[in-house]
């Protein structure tokens, strides 16, 4: 089993600023990368940042791009999410995903955290 613990959603006002952290624990051999999808209110999940857990190379949906970072603590086998200039359609709940191997004949396992709810509004 691998278990997910996400924080430091909230509410904020537009041009705000919140930091999401996902620490993930359990059955893990190694990490291939760990990312942040979110769901805004009657619309689908989409993604919006990962990064790849060894060469730390990132990716971002356009929408975020120049105000979210996303970074990582190898030692940790955490994630973080800093989201600047929050925008009203930045609110919804954020989920943490990670992707990697089980020590159990190096399966490969894909898991997601609960979800944070992030709200930007005035």
């Amino acid at each position: 089993q691998v278990q997910l613990v996400e924080s430091g959603g909230g509410l904020v006002q537009p041009g705000g600023s919140l930091r999401l952290s996902c620490s993930a624990s359990g059955s893990i051999l190694s990490i291939n990368s760990m990312g942040w999808h979110r769901q805004a209110p009657g619309k689908q999940r989409e993604f919006v940042a990962d990064i790849n857990w060894s060469g730390g190379s990132t990716n971002y949906v356009d929408s975020v791009k120049g105000r979210f970072t996303i970074s990582r603590d190898n030692a940790e086998n955490t994630v973080y999410l800093q989201m600047n200039s929050l925008l009203p359609e930045d609110t919804g709940v954020y989920y943490c995903k990670v992707n990697g191997l089980r020590p159990l004949q190096s399966r490969y396992f894909e898991s997601w955290g609960q979800g944070t709810l992030v709200t930007v509004s005035s």
